[in-house]
């Protein structure tokens, strides 16, 4: 895995994300120190793109790393050029509940979060 060298660039989380990725883990029964949060881009949505967050722990080539000694963020070298600087977030209020992609690189947004346009 390569870990990318400029902390602005990099993909980070907000304490509340972390929080909650450590509670999805442990409602799944999965094993902190092993696996790792991927996040990644696909095509599709109402906006062009997507974003993709999952557990994993299996690292690809080409994959760069992200984040702290708490929890490991990982992304494939092509989503990584939609998702650089982007802060992972949750809400859990009124107008929506579930994880928020601060993306300084989308110029558009849909309705619902879940997808952009760059």
């Amino acid at each position: 895995m390569t870990t990318l060298a400029t902390d602005t660039d990099a993909i980070t989380c907000t304490d509340k994300a972390r929080a909650k990725a450590y509670s999805l883990m442990a409602e799944a029964g999965i094993s902190h120190p092993e696996y790792f949060l991927r996040v990644g881009v696909k095509g599709g949505g109402c906006s062009g793109l997507t974003y993709e967050l999952d557990f994993d722990n299996e690292p690809k080539a080409g994959d760069m790393e992200f984040g702290d000694d708490q929890l490991k963020i990982v992304c494939d070298m092509k989503s990584f050029l939609y998702l650089c600087g982007t802060e992972l977030d949750f809400t859990d209020g009124l107008n929506g509940k579930g994880f928020h992609f601060n993306n300084p690189n989308a110029s558009r947004t849909c309705g619902c979060g879940e997808s952009f346009s760059i």
